[in-house]
């Protein structure tokens, strides 16, 4: 056991570095970092981590330090695991004997204090000199780490570290590992800004066309965009407001409160109290207007360029919901199938073929129609024919899931799945859909998602009794994870089940 005692002066970071390994319980007779990853997880674990399209970026910023010296070049994760190192052989050699290395854990609580844990624990660059260790086999190395924050959660996913079998690093280590923590978080960001951007310019529009103040926020709680309203709404770009869940109240920077809309990855905060959102105006066959769950469509029209926006959350839910323009309306499960399959195919799709995919070989374009008349008295002329298509912009949670998986976000794509499309439906065409993105999302999952994806599918329902999935998980989750202990007892109990 680690007991604080020192003799000399001590810098006050290790100090309290000291302090929290003594807390953690650690050994200072450790022999090495404790193995978690093995070999298939590691791969995964590398795969579902940001930094892994930087990696190259990285390595070759670091390269002259790791090459051409007796350093090593290390990159973990958000909790110490370590994913990537990169040195010549004979430091590599002795780094292997203490667990410096691809799978294993550097955090404070695993081996006390070093370079990784360290800075992970600080959240700011920090070096470890030697003895500075606390255990007694890390006094031949030194350490420079530095944490890489995520600008979109804010959260610290990383550490570069530079080690070396030396008394001391030069100073400019640590400048240098800031310099490429700093880096990556450019990148990131960069990356952050393209997809806001993109967020922005497919649901603005929408938002402006209602005139209404409402607040356009991403799935992690940032602000980047507002539309019309009170002046001082413009300025909230870029804050933060508590992570949205679809129909609970979120108070806004001013205090107000506002109920969270989904809008596919993004939320829309509409002010609570203030009045109703106005779906467009559309136009019914007949010329009158139509009306949304027996209710008239109210006043105004999409800004000049501008199109109605539908809204479908048919993921996970018995009762699938809809809104046009914010404003909801009911469905008829038959309807949801109709609208899902000509979101799924926007541009448009025969009697013949709709038929088809709804009722299979026993259906024609004579069963269709009434349905799409029903349909259009709700909707009026965003129902086209000839083929049937939608005449709006489309915001579905499916497509969105779909489109994050094409994309290779899966940690996005399996925190938005909130499970089986219309799960109720017997419709050939959204059967095989909805068995397609299930697969699909289960096997990214499994095979690139990392512990906060597979967490997230094992709330699903067809994730919870998922035992692949749970031994997975549990092999990925940290120690003292306080997610560890209800997915072990789970598998447990799944095992125990299997005849």
């Amino acid at each position: 056991m680690l007991v604080v005692q020192s003799p000399v002066a001590v810098r006050p970071p290790i100090l309290e570095s000291w302090r929290r390994s003594q807390v953690a319980g650690v050994d200072a007779g450790v022999a090495a970092a404790p193995l978690v990853f093995d070999r298939d997880v590691l791969a995964d674990a590398r795969v579902a981590h940001p930094l892994e399209r930087h990696l190259p970026m990285l390595q070759e910023l670091l390269r002259r330090v790791a090459d051409e010296t007796e350093h090593l070049m290390v990159i973990s994760d958000g909790t110490g695991h370590v994913l990537w190192r990169q040195g010549p052989p004979a430091v590599r050699r002795a780094a292997d004997a203490i667990g410096l290395t691809e799978g294993f854990r550097w955090s404070e609580d695993a081996v006390g204090t070093n370079g990784i844990g360290t800075a992970l624990a600080t959240g700011r660059p920090e070096y470890v000199y030697a003895a500075e260790h606390v255990a007694h086999v890390l006094h031949g190395w030194s350490c420079a780490g530095a944490p890489i924050t995520d600008p979109d959660s804010g959260l610290v996913i990383g550490c570069i570290d530079v080690s070396a079998t030396a008394a001391a690093l030069h100073p400019a280590t640590v400048a240098l590992v800031a310099a490429a923590a700093g880096l990556a978080e450019a990148r990131l960001e960069n990356e952050m800004r393209q997809r806001d951007e993109r967020l922005r310019e497919r649901l603005l529009p929408h938002l402006r066309a209602s005139r209404e103040t409402g607040v356009l926020v991403t799935a992690t709680g940032r602000i980047v965009g507002t539309g019309p309203g009170e002046p001082g709404v413009a300025g909230w770009r870029g804050r933060r407001v508590r992570v949205p869940e679809c129909g609970r109240t979120v108070t806004l920077p001013d205090g107000r409160a506002a109920v969270a809309e989904p809008l596919g990855e993004a939320f829309l905060l509409r002010l609570r109290g203030g009045p109703p959102p106005r779906a467009a105006s559309v136009s019914s066959p007949a010329g009158g207007s139509p009306s949304l769950g027996g209710a008239r469509v109210g006043g105004g029209s999409p800004s000049p360029g501008g199109r109605p926006l539908l809204t479908l959350s048919f993921l996970g839910d018995d009762r699938p919901r809809a809104r046009l323009d914010g404003a909801p309306f009911a469905l008829t499960l038959r309807h949801a199938e109709i609208l899902a399959l000509l979101a799924l195919h926007p541009r448009g799709l025969t009697g013949d073929r709709l038929a088809l995919y709804l009722y299979g070989d026993d259906g024609s374009p004579a069963t269709v129609r009434p349905e799409i008349h029903r349909l259009r008295q709700q909707l009026g002329g965003l129902v086209r024919a000839r083929p049937y298509r939608l005449g709006c912009a489309v915001e579905a949670d499916f497509l969105t899931v779909r489109r994050l998986l094409d994309e290779g976000d899966v940690a996005a794509a399996v925190r938005l799945y909130a499970g089986e499309l219309l799960p109720g439906s017997d419709a050939p065409a959204v059967r095989a859909e909805r068995d397609e993105l299930a697969v699909q999302l289960r096997r990214l999952a499994l095979d690139r998602g990392g512990a906060d994806a597979l967490w997230a599918y094992a709330q699903t329902e067809s994730g919870r009794a998922d035992l692949e999935a749970l031994e997975r998980l549990r092999a990925v989750l940290p120690a003292g994870d306080p997610r560890l202990a209800a997915v072990a007892s789970r598998s447990d109990r799944l095992l125990n089940e299997e005849p």
